[in-house]
This record gives structure tokens, C-alpha cells and sequence, in this order.
């Protein structure tokens, strides 16, 4: 108990900041670039051998990629219960959106090649095509409305209730910076899922996987620095007024907020940050630069570190944000309001200690196994998952 006497309640609320920023940049890197690869699917394969070869390059894997998503979320539920229930309710039909996508994958991983009809099996390459897709905007479209704020305040229970007939607020998440910002994830995501493509094929559709990947990072780059000009210019952030209660209770109420400045502000406070957008772009570039080349995995290892820069520079100049309330700003959820016990930190954290390095173990372990090209040799003799 000595280590949890010496680890104060503010500590373990930032390292547990800290542990949710890595499980969800994770999430965007392993998942994205299997989403990514089923966004590619119709374009870059154009027989239904290529097609089979290209869902084979994450058939082994995307299960396994999951964990990360079920890690975050399971983080988000246990460390900071507030952001699980404003975020869940509010954006719950955006969930749905996101959760009927992810179906598609297995149900056209598994089904696809069940009949010989090639109407068939074009109909589920487009499901996949759903699956892929729509995930990478909505996720993207979310963290656009979470630099905005969401539209929800606390009851006197301290509930949150967002005002106006539900699918209002799916629609409400349809602005045009939330639109951007799904953009920006789609060309990120079909980049990474591009330079995996090109890690794991030969031949045609490698170089086809090589050009889209190539466009889809210009792109990228494009729309990132739109962005980050919109949100140093355009959106309002939000700031917290006076002295911030060392190690007190989670009450969103707690202390008083104001909308002012902007969120480019941050990086004049704490120029470090900086090192996030320069990661952003850079490895952006480096992708671009090693798909054109026809570099392998250097190009992967740099869109991971574009991805890693882009994410960083959202979360960064947010904190102690999580997420503000643009109705309400005194009801914003933020590191010191919206965490759970100290207690239940300290427990969580030491299960992650245990089980984190377990999960990357296991997870370096399958893909060492897995390792290879897939060529549509393999696939028509059925040496092949799918």
C-alpha cells in the first residue's frame, strides 16, 4: 500500500490521461489501418482474386486489432464514468452508426466467399467497403464535436440531459468542422491502411494500393492544416477560472468555466506541444514519400507516426479538458471533474501494468507468425482465411 499512498489522486487522474490518450492512438493505428485497407477494397482490386487477397492481409489480424477499441472503452467506462455516460447518451445514434459498420467486417469476412455469384460477393466487398468507411468518419466526425464542445448540461442530480428530440443530435454532429475532422480520419486511416497493403501484396495491387495511399496522404496533409487554421481561428475554446482543488472530488460543478481564447492559446503556454503537429505532419509526409518510393515498413512506421502527431494535437492543447459542454461550461468534464476513486485508479493502473505488456506480447507474437506477403497464388489454392 505504500505505492498507493505515494501516488496522489491528481497523479493517477493525469496518468490515467495519459494511458487513455495511448489506448486510443493505438486503437487508431492497429484498427485504422485494417479500416483502412477495407475502404481501399473496391478500388484496388479489381478481380475477385486480388479481392480475396487484399481482405486476407487483415483477415488474420483485425480481430486481435479490436482489443484496442475494448480497452479504450473499457477505460473510458472505469476511469472516468461521467465522459462514459455524456459521450455514450449523446452521441449514442453515432455509436450505433459505428457499431452496425463493425458488424459488416466479420459477417463479410466470414460470408463473402460462401457463393460463387459474383454479385455476391461484389455486394459484400461493398459492405466491407460500409464497414470500413463509415467507422474512419465517425470517429474523426466525434473528435471534431469534442473541440467544439457537445451540446449537454448537468440537472441538479447532475445528470446530463441534452436538450431537443434525440436524432437531433446525431445530425447536430454533421457541422461542418466535425465533417472535416471525419475526413481528416478517413484519408489518415486509407493512408496507414495503404502502406499495409503495400507491406503485405505484390505486383498490381501493390502499386494501385501505393498510389491511393499516396493521394490519400496529400490529402490528409491538406485537410489537417485546414483544420488546425479553422480551430486556431474559428472555434472558441474553453479555459477554467481560478485556484483548481488539489486531489478533490470529481464534481463537474466544481470550479468555474468561460469560452474564450482559442485552443492555439495552449501551444503558446506550453510551446512543447508543438512536437504534435510537427510529428503529425511530418510522418505524413514520410508516408507520402515512402509510398511513391515503394518503401515497406518505414512507409507504415511513419503513417503511425503521423496518426500518433495528428490525435496528440487534439489532446494536448485540450487539457485538462476531456470534454466541454457548449451550452453549459460549467458542466465541461475535465481531468479533475469526471474521474473515479482513487482507489479504483490505483487498481486499474496496476492491472495495467500487468496486462498491457501481456496484450503486446501476445499481439508482436501473432503478427511475427502471420508475417509474409499474400499472393493470389495462395488464395485461389486455398492457403488462405479467407
Amino acid at each position: 500500500m505504500i505505492l498507493h499512498d505515494l501516488l496522489s489522486l491528481d497523479l493517477l487522474r493525469v496518468i490515467w490521461w495519459v494511458l487513455l490518450g495511448v489506448l486510443l492512438i493505438g486503437f487508431a493505428i492497429m484498427d485504422g489501418f485494417d479500416l483502412g485497407a477495407a475502404t481501399l477494397l473496391p478500388f484496388v482490386a479489381k478481380t475477385d482474386a486480388e479481392r480475396r487477397v487484399v481482405i486476407n492481409t487483415v483477415g488474420p489480424v483485425w480481430e486481435g486489432n479490436q482489443v484496442w477499441l475494448i480497452l479504450g472503452g473499457g477505460a473510458i467506462f472505469a476511469a472516468w464514468p461521467p465522459l462514459y455516460a455524456v459521450s455514450f447518451s449523446g452521441f449514442y445514434l453515432a455509436v450505433f452508426a459505428i457499431l452496425a459498420a463493425l458488424i459488416l467486417r466479420p459477417v463479410g469476412f466470414k460470408y463473402r466467399s460462401k457463393r460463387e455469384s459474383q454479385t455476391w460477393r461484389r455486394n459484400w466487398d461493398w459492405a466491407l467497403f460500409v464497414g470500413g468507411f463509415v467507422p474512419a468518419l465517425v470517429f474523426g466526425v466525434a473528435v471534431g464535436n469534442v473541440l467544439q464542445g457537445a451540446p449537454f448540461q448537468l440537472n441538479e442530480f447532475q445528470m446530463p440531459m441534452y436538450p431537443g428530440p434525440f436524432y437531433w443530435k446525431f445530425l447536430a454532429l454533421l457541422n461542418p468542422f466535425g465533417l472535416l475532422a471525419g475526413l481528416v480520419s478517413v484519408t489518415m486511416l486509407v493512408m496507414i491502411g495503404a502502406a499495409w497493403i503495400s507491406i503485405k501484396t505484390t505486383g498490381d495491387v501493390q502499386k494501385r494500393a501505393q498510389k491511393a495511399g499516396t493521394v490519400a496522404g496529400i490529402l490528409a496533409i491538406v485537410l489537417y492544416i485546414l483544420a488546425g487554421v479553422w480551430m486556431a481561428y474559428g472555434i472558441t475554446a474553453y479555459k477554467i477560472v481560478g485556484e483548481i482543488p488539489a486531489n478533490g472530488p470529481a464534481n463537474p460543478l466544481l470550479f468555474d468555466v468561460v469560452r474564450e481564447g482559442s485552443w492555439m492559446d495552449s501551444y503558446a503556454a506550453r510551446p512543447w506541444i508543438w512536437i504534435a503537429p510537427a510529428l503529425g505532419i511530418l510522418g505524413m509526409i514520410g508516408a507520402v514519400f515512402g509510398l511513391r518510393a515503394g518503401r515497406e515498413g518505414t512507409t507504415w512506421i511513419s503513417a503511425a507516426i503521423g496518426i500518433f502527431g495528428v490525435i496528440s494535437s487534439v489532446g494536448l492543447p485540450m487539457f485538462p479538458f476531456i470534454l466541454p459542454s457548449s451550452i453549459q461550461p460549467n458542466a465541461s468534464l475535465t481531468v479533475w471533474s469526471a474521474s473515479s476513486s482513487h482507489l479504483t485508479l490505483f487498481v486499474m493502473l496496476v492491472c495495467a501494468v500487468i496486462f498491457v505488456p501481456i496484450i503486446l506480447a501476445y499481439t508482436s507474437w501473432v503478427y511475427k507468425v502471420l508475417w509474409g506477403k499474400v499472393t493470389a497464388e495462395e488464395v485461389t489454392k486455398g492457403h488462405s482465411y479467407y
